[in-house]
């Protein structure tokens, strides 16, 4: 059984609140609160107990199960790996985990075969995994080989002391050098593969930097830096800059110039401090060279 405690700032829900801190899903502390394993203050409460400020809350999770996910000898570049975690540079096309009723071909499928265990805290389809990356989007992840790991990186991710930054190469120009932008994310009401920048109060919030790095006649190569990591974030974000992710079929056009099999938004690096050692470790990722060519014609262009 892991236990884990956090201080509130009130104003949240607890299951909310749990949500932005660890790796669980709503309907997770959902159950874990019907079990009498949510408390705040030491006293259990429901999953939409309402929290105040200096409220300390506790979730204890229990042990995993075995993972029902089976190993696959696929291709996968680990960057770095030690006892407790890997470092992947996930290929675009690939998926981190498997879904409902496809349980081959992931990320999880290979990383099982190649490194023999990981964490459990994720449960049988995800194990491992802290953070994901969208199937046709390139970089890096940390994987935790064992649950204190896990947790550790699941706390860092939450409390923005994990760094994850992209590049990008955005439709248009973009005449900022650098924003923030900030807004909750949902959703999409009107077709439910979509995630929509929603109202604010009835999403998520979600937080990113940007920087441009590169201008081109008609595209902007632009690094984001993530504060929160929700689905499609940086690719709604960048639609909402009004300059979508080229190759982004789902969020931007339609018709590409350039012949591509997913967007062009690469988790290039990664930054977190080891859950063990304490040190802090910096990996990077080059570009792929599906990009790299999309970058050389523009740069030719002038």
């Amino acid at each position: 059984m892991n236990v884990l405690s956090y201080r509130s700032e009130g104003g949240v829900r607890a299951d909310v609140f749990l949500c932005e801190r660890t790796e669980l899903t709503r309907s997770a502390v959902k159950r874990l609160a019907d079990e009498g394993n949510v408390s705040v203050n030491g006293s259990p409460v429901k999953a939409g107990h309402l929290l105040r400020a200096g409220d300390v809350v506790t979730v204890a999770v229990p042990d995993p199960v075995p993972t029902s996910a089976l190993p696959e000898d696929l291709p996968v570049d680990i960057v770095y790996e030690d006892d407790d975690i890997a470092v992947v540079n996930k290929a675009q096309g690939m998926t981190v985990h498997a879904g409902a009723g496809n349980r081959t071909g992931t990320l999880v499928n290979a990383l099982l075969f190649r490194l023999g265990s990981l964490s459990g805290v994720g449960g049988e389809i995800r194990p491992g995994i802290v953070h994901r990356i969208d199937k046709d989007t390139s970089g890096l992840l940390v994987v935790a080989k064992n649950d204190n790991a896990h947790l550790s990186l699941s706390r860092q991710i939450a409390e923005k002391t994990a760094k994850r930054e992209y590049l990008a190469l955005l439709e248009g120009v973009v005449k900022e050098e650098s924003g923030h932008i900030s807004t909750d994310i949902g959703r999409d009401p009107h077709d439910r593969v979509k995630m929509a920048v929603l109202p604010d109060g009835t999403g998520r919030r979600a937080e990113t930097d940007f920087f441009v790095e590169e201008r081109f006649r008609g595209y902007t190569l632009t690094r984001f830096s993530l504060g929160t990591g929700r689905t499609h974030q940086i690719r709604v974000h960048a639609r909402t800059m009004g300059h979508p992710v080229v190759g982004d079929k789902l969020y931007g056009s339609k018709k590409q110039r350039f012949s591509l099999d997913g967007q062009l938004l690469h988790a290039f690096r990664l930054t977190l401090t080891h859950p063990v050692t304490g040190e802090r470790m910096t990996f990077t990722a080059p570009l792929p060279d599906y990009f790299e060519h999309v970058l050389g014609i523009l740069r030719r262009e002038g």
